[in-house]
């Protein structure tokens, strides 16, 4: 895969203003380039970006319907009513249960949590669920990261004497539930400052109000942060603003004093001893976390995560390992089943959207593949799968497209759907496939730009490998942490050589390991190319090429760098 290169020259303007405030920070023009990118342009706003601070987070009571909230708990634990903590059986539906469940065992014993099976009851709120309550009297229930959409399923529970208490952050419909408070800054009535916070940082946010309202110091809640820089990471969401001072200060209490589940978790996946960050629990924790809901049930990971022996917790880290290992399975087969069918379709009649569905794909897996579809294709893609006479699926996006506008275009034929800009959940009649996939399509070729169908990297500057020291690298770090809005750094540097000594590497010869100079300087760099060995034949004639790449921590040297290269173009070709 190759990339058009995106990167737009700085403006003078942009330059006298970069080298105005390099002085002040007394920092390289090239990062403080990134931060005028980033909308940060004086030095108190560097220093609010550089150091986090907690005391910055909003007050939560700017929520509309927190006051009721808070009101209504208190009042169901002054009542003794017993409380059930309800969520969704992804990352964020499990971390936000765990914290919320978590913090209130230190006040009050009458409480539960429930997970509901994605394969027995499907997505958010369940009659099943419901039934299970009332029958355990249960009063109140405080859902997390779902119940947006579940009017009819929270009315029935309002018959049946339990009141809700909503924590989401989907894009709620035009009607919302019956709900004693409905906390979701993405309702359109609500003020509230920050728009973007995962399920378990609206969980964060109710606690932090029932702390406030009791006189319960803040620093109780501080050993739960590391569940919301896991839910941050995991979720995707922007980390900027209030997302930015939670995972902050989360991946150091993951670093220094993590919740004892995601500790195991971290022994596990053979990360002890060495700093987390984000990228490591997208790729690592994240995917385990999730792994049991998409193979048998989610429960399982929030018995993990609120578990306090660190034996019975690496016992049941290995278990959800285990489920991990056969979900990988099942997802490589799907991942080949679906490019054979894109391939396919492809060479009949392109589309600038990809729908898909087959009776015999794991609904648990169905997201993970249309997520690799979507990065593979650079098209808005849905995947379905069968579950009785009904299709469900997961929906992912593309850079700048709206796929939840996309589904709600085709309402009238979806018996539920939600989500957010990249990514939906989606239940129809499986006889309403074809035409749904005929609307889709049609709305997306009608909509969608076509530079967002396009592989591109955006490049944040331009440098030479001279510019690349240890200061560069220690302060590049400052920036984490790293995600949506806040991405890595992209450098591209032109005119390099192969030193002589690049060569090709994996297990079947996919990778490069590059050592590399440029035009101007006789800096060696290391690098790693992965999956790009196409390029060694043209690296190895001694022509010039360029490269773009992230700077990296040299794994092998300690306090050296190196260069992880996302693309490699001749250098006739660097300007397109």
């Amino acid at each position: 895969m190759h990339f058009k290169w995106n990167y737009e020259t700085p403006s003078p303007e942009q330059q006298k203003a970069t080298e105005e405030l390099a002085v002040k920070l007394g920092m390289s023009p090239v990062l403080v380039s990134l931060l005028i990118k980033r909308g940060i342009t004086t030095e108190s706003a560097a220093k609010r970006f550089f150091r986090p601070q907690l005391g910055d987070l909003l007050n939560p009571f700017l929520m509309k319907d927190m006051d009721i909230a808070v009101d209504r708990l208190n009042d169901a634990m002054g009542r003794k009513e017993r409380i059930m903590v309800y969520g969704d059986y992804d990352v964020d539906g499990c971390t936000s249960v765990a914290l919320v469940y978590k913090f209130l065992q230190q006040f009050y014993s009458n409480i539960e949590y429930y997970i509901p099976d994605r394969y027995d009851e499907g997505y958010g709120v369940s009659y099943k669920g419901i039934d299970y309550a009332n029958e355990n009297g249960v009063k109140l229930i405080i859902i997390l990261d779902c119940g947006i959409k579940a009017v009819d399923e929270i009315a029935y529970a309002k018959s049946l004497g339990i009141d809700f208490i909503i924590c989401d952050h989907h894009v709620p419909d035009d009607v919302m539930p019956p709900a004693v408070a409905i906390l979701n800054p993405k309702r359109p009535d609500d003020s509230y400052p920050f728009k973007h916070l995962c399920g378990c940082g609206v969980g964060f946010k109710f606690m932090q109000a029932f702390a406030k309202n009791n006189g319960i110091p803040f620093s109780r809640l501080v050993p739960l942060l590391d569940l919301c820089a896991v839910s941050i990471a995991a979720d995707i969401v922007p980390v900027t603003d209030e997302n930015r001072i939670l995972a902050f200060h989360g991946l150091k209490q993951l670093n220094q004093s993590p919740n004892i589940g995601l500790k195991a978790i971290i022994d596990i996946c053979g990360m002890g001893g060495r700093e987390i960050s984000m990228s490591d629990i997208v790729f690592k924790i994240g995917p385990r976390i999730n792994a049991s809901g998409r193979m048998e049930n989610g429960k399982m990971s929030v018995d993990l995560l609120v578990e306090k022996d660190i034996q019975e917790a690496l016992s049941k880290a290995h278990n959800i390992n285990e489920y991990n290992e056969q979900r990988k399975d099942i997802d490589k087969q799907m991942t080949e089943e679906a490019n054979q069918i894109v391939a396919r379709i492809d060479s009949q009649n392109h589309h600038s959207s990809i729908v898909l569905y087959d009776e015999n794909w794991k609904k648990g897996v169905i997201g993970i593949v249309a997520s690799r579809l979507t990065e593979l294709y650079f098209r808005p893609t849905v995947v379905m799968t069968r579950d009785g006479d009904m299709a469900t699926g997961s929906a992912r996006s593309v850079q700048g497209f709206d796929i939840y506008s996309a589904i709600k275009s085709c309402r009238d034929l979806l018996v539920n759907f939600g989500g957010h800009t990249y990514a939906a959940g989606l239940t129809m009649k499986w006889s309403h496939l074809p035409e749904f996939r005929r609307r889709f399509q049609q709305y997306v070729d009608e909509n969608i730009r076509p530079e967002q169908t396009e592989a591109i990297l955006d490049i944040d500057a331009e440098i030479y490998f001279k510019d690349i020291t240890r200061r560069l690298h220690s302060d590049l770090k400052r920036f984490a942490p790293f995600g949506p809005a806040n991405t890595k750094p992209l450098f591209v540097t032109k005119g390099v050589y192969d030193f002589g000594t690049s060569k090709v590497v994996g297990r079947h010869q996919e990778h490069i390991k590059l050592e590399l100079v440029d035009s101007n300087s006789n800096n060696v760099m290391n690098g790693i190319a992965f999956g790009q060995s196409e390029s060694v034949r043209y690296i190895k004639s001694k022509r010039a090429f360029g490269i773009a790449y992230t700077i990296e921590d040299n794994v092998f040297k300690k306090g050296d760098v190196q260069l992880q290269i996302e693309d490699i173009k001749p250098e006739e070709k660097v300007e397109n």
